[in-house]
C-alpha cells in the first residue's frame, strides 16, 4: 500500500520557500518600508492564498484546472498583469524623487496589505501547479482528504514560518533606515524583478 512521501514534500517545499519570488521580494519591500505590521498582514494574506491553492489541490482542483487549460490561462494573464502593475509602480517610485516611502504594494492599512497579499498569491497561476504537482508526486491518487490534512498543515506551517519570518527580519531598523536612503535603488530592483517575473509568466507555457 502506497503511503504519503513526507520526506519528499518537505523536501521540495523547503527548497521552493528559500528561492526567493514575488511573494518574498513583496514582503520584504513592505516591511522595510511601512514598517513591520504591515509586512506581516502581507505575509498573512500571502499565506492564506497559499493556503487556498493548497486545499485547492488537495481537492482536486489543479487537476481540474489543468483539464480546463483557458482557466489556468486566465488566471496567468491576470497574474502577469499584476506583476507588472507592480513593476510599473516601483519604476515610477525609482525615478521620483519626490516619494522617499514607497514600497511594491502601496498599503494604507493591514486589512488593505491583507488583501493585497492575497490577491498577489492568488493570482500567481504557477502556485497552484506546484501543489498540483507537489500533491501528485508525493501523494497516493487514492487518498482521501483526511489523509491529505497532515499534509496541508505541514505545508501551511512552513509557509507560515518563512513568511512571517521575512515580514519580521525586514522591518529591522538597519534594513529600514538603509532602505530609506536607498529606496531608489530598491524600488529599481523590485521593477526589475517584479516586470521579470511577470513577463516570463506572460510568454511561458504553463502546461
Amino acid at each position: 500500500m502506497e503511503t504519503i512521501n513526507y520526506p519528499l514534500i518537505f523536501s521540495v517545499a523547503l527548497l521552493a520557500l528559500a528561492t526567493p519570488g514575488p511573494a518574498t521580494l513583496a514582503i520584504a519591500g513592505t516591511s522595510m518600508a511601512s514598517g513591520r505590521k504591515y509586512g506581516l498582514a502581507l505575509a498573512c494574506g500571502i499565506l492564506c492564498g497559499s493556503l487556498t491553492w493548497s486545499i485547492a489541490a488537495a481537492l482536486g482542483l489543479a487537476t481540474l484546472m489543468l483539464t480546463h487549460a483557458w482557466v489556468l490561462e486566465i488566471v496567468r494573464y491576470i497574474g502577469a498583469a499584476y506583476l507588472m502593475f507592480l513593476a510599473l509602480k516601483s519604476a515610477r517610485a525609482a525615478f521620483s524623487a519626490a516619494e522617499k516611502q514607497v514600497n511594491p504594494i502601496q498599503v494604507r492599512s493591514c486589512s488593505s496589505a491583507f488583501r493585497r497579499g492575497y490577491a498577489l498569491n492568488l493570482t500567481n497561476p504557477k502556485t497552484i501547479l506546484f501543489f498540483g504537482s507537489l500533491y501528485s508526486v508525493g501523494v497516493p491518487s487514492n487518498s482521501s482528504f483526511a489523509e491529505l490534512l497532515p499534509v496541508i498543515v505541514m505545508l501551511g506551517l512552513m509557509n507560515a514560518a518563512a513568511f512571517l519570518a521575512y515580514g519580521w527580519l525586514f522591518a529591522v531598523p538597519t534594513l529600514r533606515s538603509g532602505y530609506a536612503r536607498l529606496h531608489r535603488w530598491f524600488n529599481g530592483l523590485f521593477a526589475i524583478v517584479f516586470g521579470g517575473i511577470g513577463l516570463r509568466l506572460l510568454t511561458a507555457r504553463l502546461i
